[in-house]
This record gives structure tokens, sequence and C-alpha cells, in this order.
């Protein structure tokens, strides 16, 4: 590991400097309680000034969207466009509270009114829910709808859900969270779902199968052609598809996922509609639902009543997923999105997003082998073993040394070395081609000076850290 240019704070520390003087202390002292203690943590010591400068210089080594290409697959890291925090940041939307009631909220319930119409009618559903917080929220939200209306029809023992090899990791972990069992499916040689081991596992478990969870576009970034098949072949054993609607990207204002067959889906806000991503949170999730599901949403919904706005719960929801109304500073930012774009501009956005993608696939086709060559949608998984020796991960540290962010790498886990790449829509070709060629460089790197590869990064400030020590016997505190 290379060491940090600058020094530490705790480097820097001199006794005595105090960066701020706080004023005397006008309330009862109370003693923090021992066991909250950890003895003598020897904060750094250090003047404003020294402060600031070590803070600005770390922000000025991050990389960011607004700095640089960020082509990260399945995350959607796209340009959030500077008006959506502007909206977002007009005192009316900033500055009112859950608790001043319906009456003088109109102007809030009206946009997330508008915002969840608008999103229903772009996935096709019967009626949807801004409420869950977070995309993955919302994909919990849409097994516990699923769990409840088996339930209410006295079908309580149908606990299994059918789950892609191609599909989201959060996928298995929500299942298992909402007390349901998984049933892993192969994919077969286009790379959609095997309908032969599909309807082996309905066989299987007949009347125990809640559903399936499927994302289309998969994590391949292919669309499944048989989609309206999977879903007949679910419902005709009595289970409910569940569509992961995190790459949305690839087919807004195309297809409309509740006209295929999927019968409850969440849109991660963060990734299509242009909110924030990153840093955990905050995010937004948006569930639509099917006419056969419209009651089991999670409340409250919002609802118009001639000229007025109200919110409700429906009459067998799931209840409240979250305190209050989701994260409406989000809400706006979607909404601000969505009226700047319009019907023609979503489809434009899917149009482009994967336009770019396979741009950067045919270029990159005869450097990087792809497991499944056909067209592929808004991302495409190429893999890293091109050279004897060289792994995904030693291509992935040598495009920091070119200024790049890695794309997303070891995943999904059906592709060999596998490297994920999603450009999105808010990319020019300039960049794309840029990049391009930086990954043709690294392939010839690899096979003539392999080294390179197995040393990078070696223009960061930290060089290859070790990531199996560091997840293992992780640093959670501050040590002093």
């Amino acid at each position: 590991m290379n060491l940090v240019p600058e020094k530490l704070l705790h480097e820097m520390s001199s006794p005595g400097r105090i960066a701020v003087s706080l004023p005397a202390c006008d309330v009862p002292e109370t003693p923090v309680p021992a066991g909250l203690r950890r003895g003598d943590l020897r904060l750094p010591e250090l003047d404003e000034l020294s402060v600031v400068r070590h803070f600005t210089r770390l922000s000025q080594k991050n990389y960011s969207i607004d700095t640089h290409f960020y082509p990260l697959g399945s995350c959607t890291m796209k340009y959030n466009p500077k008006v959506n925090e502007l909206v977002a940041n007009l005192h009316g939307w900033r500055d009112t509270h859950p608790l001043i009631g319906d009456e003088f909220s109109q102007g809030a319930l009206e946009l997330i009114y508008k915002l969840q119409e608008g999103l229903r009618e772009i996935g096709g559903f019967a009626a949807a829910s801004l409420q869950p917080a977070a995309g993955a929220h919302g994909e919990l939200a849409g097994v516990f709808i699923m769990r409840a209306y088996h339930v209410a029809r006295g079908e309580a023992r149908r606990t299994k859900i059918l789950i892609p090899d191609s599909a989201h990791g959060t996928n298995p972990a929500t299942c298992t969270m909402a007390g349901m069992t998984t049933i892993p499916l192969p994919s077969d040689a286009e790379g959609g779902v095997d309908l032969h081991a599909l309807q082996v596992a309905l066989d299987s478990a007949t009347g125990e199968i809640a559903g399936i969870m499927i994302t289309n576009p998969n994590t391949l970034g292919l669309f499944d052609r048989n989609i309206e098949t999977i879903a007949k072949m679910v419902h005709d054993a009595g289970g409910l598809v569940y569509g992961d609607g995190a790459n949305m990207n690839a087919v807004t204002g195309v297809f409309k996922p509740g006209l295929s067959g999927i019968d409850v889906m969440h849109f991660n806000l963060h990734k299509t509609f242009s909110t924030p991503h990153g840093g955990g949170g905050p995010g937004a999730g948006f569930v639509g639902v099917g006419q056969e599901l419209m009651d089991f949403l999670p409340g409250p919904i919002a609802a118009k009543n001639g000229n007025k706005y109200a919110l409700y719960m429906p009459s067998r929801s799931i209840g409240s997923v979250k305190s209050f109304y989701g994260n409406f500073g989000v809400l706006v930012r979607a909404y601000a999105y969505m009226r700047m774009l319009g019907a023609e501009g979503f489809r434009r956005l899917a149009e482009n997003a994967v336009l770019n993608a396979n741009y950067i696939k045919v270029r990159l086709e005869g450097h990087y082998k792809v497991k499944y060559p056909r067209r592929c949608m808004h991302e495409f998984v190429a893999m890293g073993d091109i050279a004897p020796g060289i792994h995904t991960l030693d291509i992935a540290k040598r495009l920091i040394d070119y200024g790049f962010h890695p794309p997303t790498i070891y995943f999904p886990l059906i592709v060999p070395e596998a490297i994920m790449i999603e450009p999105t829509e808010t990319e020019n070709k300039e960049t794309l081609d840029a990049f391009v060629e930086v990954m043709i460089k690294i392939a010839d790197e690899a096979k003539t000076t392999p080294d390179l590869l197995h040393h990078s990064p070696t223009t960061t400030p930290i060089g290859r850290l070790d990531e199996v020590g560091a997840a293992r016997n992780p640093v959670l505190c501050f040590k002093g």
C-alpha cells in the first residue's frame, strides 16, 4: 500500500490547538454513561484552517458522476439534472411538514398523486403507492403484498418463490426477510429463463408456489422475450409474477411491464427517474400492482376527489412501511424530471441508453469475450480473462489509473470474470469513445505488460488494498 501524501489529521495534531471556541454550557451537564465511553480517544487538536484544507483536499479526490464517467452496471449511475435540485429546494417543498394535515398540504399531495399516477402509467399498472423509502424497500413491500394476497385467499402454504440466476442480488434477501423460501432457476443458452427448468420447479412444488421474481431486462442486460409465457406458466400454477424494476432505464416509454403479465413491481427512482444515488440515500420506491392486488398496497396513498387531494389506506393494506410518506424531497426531484422529459422524452431516454450500451459492446467484442453476444439493452456483461494470469480485478484497478471508475465486476455470478458495463443515456459519444479506447489499451497491456495491471492503481493516493482482509477485519471506529 502506498502512503497518503498528505498527513492524516491525527498526524497534524498539535496540543492546545482548537478549531472553534464553544460558549459556556447553559444547561446541566450530564456525564456519559461509563458503558458508552471508550476512554481517552486522543482526538486530533487542530486549527480551523487545517481542518478545512484537509477535508477540502479529500473532497477533491472524490469520484462522482459530476466529474467523471461512471459505467457501473446494474446501478444506473447517470447524471441528475441540477434543475431537480433547484425545484426540490423551493421553500414551499423544503419547509413543509407531514403533520400540518391535508388541508394545508394540497400542493404536496397533488405532486405525490401526479407522480404516482405518471409512474403507474409508465408501468401499465392498475394502482400504485409511493410510500416505500427506497427501491429495495419497495421490493420488500411487493413481496409482502404477494404474501398477504395468498393468505387472504386461504393459501398460506404458498411460501416458495422462484428466482432466476440472472436476478438482482436483493431478490433472495428480500424473500428471506419476508419469511419466504427461494427456488433458483437456471438461464437458457440465450440468457433468459430456462422454460423447462421453470416447468419442473412449478410441478415439483404444486400448491406451494407464491410466485416468481424476475428482472427484465435481467442483470445480463438481456430482455427475456418469453416474459408473457413465463407469466402464464406461473399464473396457471396459482402464483404471482413480481417484476424487479431496477432496469427500467432500458424500457421506459417502450415496454409496459404491467401489460406483460407482471402483477407487482417496484421502480428504483434513484436509477431511472434521476433522484440521488449513492451514500446510502435518501431514496424512494414506487410499487405498482395489477387489479387484484390494489387493496393490499402499503399506505397511505394519495387520491384525488374533485379538486381536492387526500391520503387514504387501502382496505386490506399491508400497512405503512415508513413513517409519514416516503422521502418527499426525493419525490419532488422525480416529478421535476418527469415533467421535464414527458412521454416522448422517456422513450428517447431508453432508446439512447440501449444505443450507448450496444455501441460500447460492439466496439469491445474483438477484445473482450461476451458470454451472451445477442443485442443487449441498457448494459452488457463482458469477461475479463483476456490473458494468462489476468483477472477482472486487474482490469478494474488499471481503469482507475486512466481516470475511469471501474464497472461492476464479478456480477452476475453466472458469468466468469464478469465486467458489467452500463453507460446510461447521459454520456456523449466522445466519452464513450475515450472509455472504449482505454479498455482496448488495457487489453493490449494485459498481453504485453501484465505487471502493469497486477500493480495498479499507481496514480492514486492509496494503492491496491487488501480487500479480503478489510472485509474480514474491518476497523469500525476511530483508534487515534
